[in-house]
């Protein structure tokens, strides 16, 4: 009999759909974004610069299976995904905040946790399919090359990401609002290189510093797995879109700059605002000005943002987009300063770090393993 339960229990589970868990229903239609620009083919196949050829040795080199790599049996509080302490809520502190009860801050730190890993996975199905239209209209065959291996990248976000929140959360919001009109930005123009401008700069940039910043105060075994790998990833992708695009604006006229660099100012805007948590406080029923008011002024999201633009603003000034407006932008923002970042640094130690908790974890099953051997050991005994 109990069989029979669980076959059912496993059937109803099958039987549930994406849409079903999402905080707000979501159209069921696909989302389409109208696509312009020119199929590129080149007829060259050996001329290439050989940073991006390297860059493409390590993409093809440093492939990995989300579902033998990562330890899914590792467990989550779906109330404190993070598993940090209450003073990193964003609104922590808050009028807000002081009048919640205990299971209404658990309500809320299941709704944060949602939103936030939400906004992971559909910016990495942006990535995906920005990645397969850079295939398609870059005119060299080694960028050609490299955006292959990362389309690859990004589904395998794509499918972690999802299993992570279908299994660990059981809860999904909608795309941001910020977050979709970049990328329908990026993938609407004719030109080859704002796909690459908008993602690899702006959206893989933003995403790869607010991996990081969680990667590092997660208490949380399985997260920061997640974290980790998926940045190990991510930093070629940021080198990829410098190396592509640093020689090409340096060819532009002083017009064609300025206009690349009025997209990355409206972008940068944008991407500030797709980690304001409205969404949250919207669904929570909220007073949602009193939030953001809140948000906007509090010490730790103030050097949160920071950390935010930590890969953003030394990428662009590198690739040549440092006009004035740019910088304006910046100190608006309060991120000016992140243009003293090292890059390279950076993303070293991104991957560093998953190597080392690739370690670290497989001493742990080891660990795990001769515990189980011991105990058979002495029940043979």
């Amino acid at each position: 009999m109990k069989q029979g339960h669980a076959l059912v229990r496993a059937a109803e589970e099958a039987a549930v759909s994406t849409y079903d868990l999402y905080t707000t229903p979501v159209d069921p239609g696909t989302w389409d974004v109208p696509s312009t620009g020119a199929a590129r083919f080149s007829w060259e196949y050996d001329d290439g610069r050989q940073r991006l050829l390297d860059l493409y040795q390590r993409g093809k080199d440093k492939q990995w299976d989300a579902t033998k790599r990562i330890d899914w049996s590792l467990p989550v509080d779906p109330c404190n995904v993070m598993a940090t302490s209450d003073e990193i809520n964003p609104i922590y502190g808050s009028r807000q905040w002081e009048v919640l009860s205990q299971a209404e801050r658990d309500e809320l730190g299941r709704h944060l946790g949602s939103w936030l890993f939400s906004q992971f996975l559909h910016g990495e199905q942006g990535a995906l399919t920005v990645a397969a239209r850079i295939v398609e209209s870059v005119p060299d065959m080694d960028s050609k090359f490299y955006a292959a291996t990362q389309a690859m990248d990004e589904a395998r976000h794509v499918e972690l990401y999802h299993r992570f929140i279908r299994d660990k959360i059981g809860m999904y919001y909608p795309i941001n609002a910020d977050l979709g009109r970049l990328l329908a930005d990026a993938l609407s123009d004719s030109r080859w290189d704002l796909p690459y401008l908008g993602m690899q700069v702006l959206i893989e940039g933003l995403a790869l510093a607010a991996f990081g910043v969680h990667r590092d105060i997660t208490g949380n075994a399985l997260v920061k797995q997640v974290l980790a790998y998926v940045m190990q990833d991510e930093a070629r992708h940021v080198a990829f879109g410098r190396l592509a695009l640093r020689d090409y604006y340096a060819q532009l006229t002083a017009a064609e700059r300025a206009d690349r660099e009025e997209f990355v100012v409206e972008g940068c805007y944008l991407m500030r605002n797709r980690f304001r948590g409205q969404e949250v406080w919207e669904r929570m029923g909220f007073d949602v000005e009193e939030c953001l008011e809140f948000t906007e002024h509090s010490p730790i999201q103030q050097a949160f943002r920071a950390l935010l633009f930590s890969r953003i603003v030394p990428c662009v000034r590198d690739i040549g987009l440092w006009g004035e407006k740019v910088q304006r932008a910046y100190a608006d923002l309060g991120v000016l300063d992140a243009a003293d970042s090292d890059l390279e640094v950076l993303m070293r130690d991104d991957e560093d770090v998953a190597e080392r908790i690739e370690r670290e974890q497989a001493a742990e099953l080891a660990a795990r393993q001769a515990e189980v051997d011991a105990a058979i050991g002495a029940g043979d005994g």
